[in-house]
C-alpha cells in the first residue's frame, strides 16, 4: 500500500528535520522495511528522499533560529567556519561526501552550513550521494540481519552503535556551538566559548 511508503518519507523528513541529532534515518527506513514487509529499493529511495528534504528545511530555517538564540559574536563565528566551506567548492564537497558516508549524524554539518548561510546545492549533491550510498548498506544490512538472525522487529535498532552515534552527534553538535572557530582556524589554538547566548 502506498501509505506505508508515506510513513517512510515522513519519518525520514521528521529525523532529519530537527536541529538535534536522533537517531539516523536508515533506522526508520529498516522499522517500517521489516514492519510491511516493503520493497527494499522504494524503501531507500523514499527514504533518502525525505532525508534531503528535512535537511534542506533545516537550512533555510536554522538561521533564524540561531539569530533568536546566539549572540552576533557566535553567529559570525560559525559563519566563519561555513565560509572555509564554501570557498573551495570542490574539496567542500568532497569532504561533505566523505563526512556522510561515515557513520556519523549529519545534523552539525547542515546547522553549521544553515548559519553560515551556505546555499542548498553547496551541501546537498555530496550529502545525496553519500546519504544514498550509506542509507543503502544499512538497510540492506537491516533486512539481512532481520531474515537471518531470527531477531525480533527491534533487533539490532536499539544497539550500542546506535547510542553511540547518538552521543557523536551531540559532541559534534557541541563542537559547532561552544569552539572558537575563528581561533582555531586563524591563529591555530583551541578555546572553548560558553557566553554564545542571547
Amino acid at each position: 500500500m502506498w501509505w506505508q511508503y508515506l510513513f517512510v518519507f515522513l519519518g525520514a523528513l521528521l529525523v532529519d528535520i530537527t536541529p538535534i541529532p536522533l537517531p539516523p534515518a536508515f533506522i526508520i527506513m529498516i522499522f517500517f522495511q521489516m514492519l510491511y514487509g516493503l520493497s527494499i529499493w522504494p524503501v531507500i529511495i523514499i527514504g533518502v528522499a525525505g532525508s534531503i528534504i528535512g535537511r534542506y528545511i533545516l537550512m533555510t530555517y536554522i538561521p533564524n533560529v540561531s539569530g533568536r538564540i546566539f549572540n552576533q559574536s557566535k553567529n559570525d563565528d560559525i559563519r566563519f567556519l561555513g565560509d572555509k566551506l564554501k570557498n573551495n567548492f570542490w574539496k567542500s564537497q568532497f569532504f561533505i561526501l566523505l563526512y556522510t558516508l561515515m557513520p556519523l549524524p549529519s545534523t552539525p554539518l547542515f546547522i553549521a552550513g544553515g548559519i553560515a548561510r551556505m546555499k542548498p546545492l553547496q551541501m546537498i549533491p555530496a550529502f545525496f550521494a553519500g546519504k544514498f550510498t550509506s542509507d543503502s548498506i544499512a538497510v540492506l544490512m537491516g533486512k539481512y540481519a532481520s531474515e537471518n538472525t531470527g531477531g525480533g522487529l527491534l533487533s539490532g535498532v536499539f544497539t550500542w552503535q546506535s547510542v553511540l552515534g547518538l552521543l557523536t552527534g551531540l559532541a559534534l553538535l557541541f563542537a559547532v556551538v561552544f569552539i572558537d572557530w575563528r581561533s582555531m582556524l586563524v591563529e591555530k589554538k583551541f578555546r572553548l566559548g560558553f557566553h554564545i547566548w542571547k
